[in-house]
């Protein structure tokens, strides 16, 4: 078991990204109850040309689990912030319940230089939400995008 920065630009790594995000996004998707989850629609291609960072956590050879992460520089009250945004945090549902998601939130946390970082999840998913607050998240905003699924966002120091 290992967590590595993966070369989403590589054609057979971002068809494996796109994999673990569709069967653990439609576990998602059910889990919220809703039928249209944007997450959903991202293909292989976006995945490929994508910019953000890729860590995978492999296990025998197998991804198990997909973090996606975004670094910025940001201005929060006039003040240059350093941001660690998690963009997607998946986890193949034959690895479920094995602490897989735990160690890619830590691996990010611990080795990425930041002032803060921000997730959003929907307000639903409860194991998500408790997910995050496990890790030092706490929620600071509730709000509904154009897609209608209401969400939260949450931060950590």
């Amino acid at each position: 078991m290992m967590i590595q920065l993966l070369n989403n630009s590589a054609s057979e790594v971002s068809l494996q990204i796109y994999r673990v995000f569709q069967s653990s996004y439609k576990i998602e998707a059910d889990l919220i109850g809703v039928e249209n989850f944007p997450p959903l629609s991202r293909t292989v291609e976006h995945i490929q040309a994508s910019t953000t960072e890729f860590y995978g956590f492999i296990v025998e050879g197998e991804l198990a689990g997909v973090i996606e992460i975004t670094l910025n520089e940001g201005a929060v009250e006039s003040i240059a912030k350093k941001t660690l945004e998690i963009d997607s945090l998946t986890v193949s549902p034959l690895y479920f319940k094995q602490g897989i998601a735990s160690r890619l939130i830590e691996f990010v946390l611990q080795n990425k230089a930041f002032e803060y970082a921000i997730v959003e999840t929907a307000a639903v998913n409860q194991p998500a939400i408790k997910l995050y607050e496990k890790h030092g998240f706490k929620v600071f905003k509730q709000f509904t995008p154009a897609h209608g699924i209401e969400k939260v966002a949450l931060q950590r120091d």
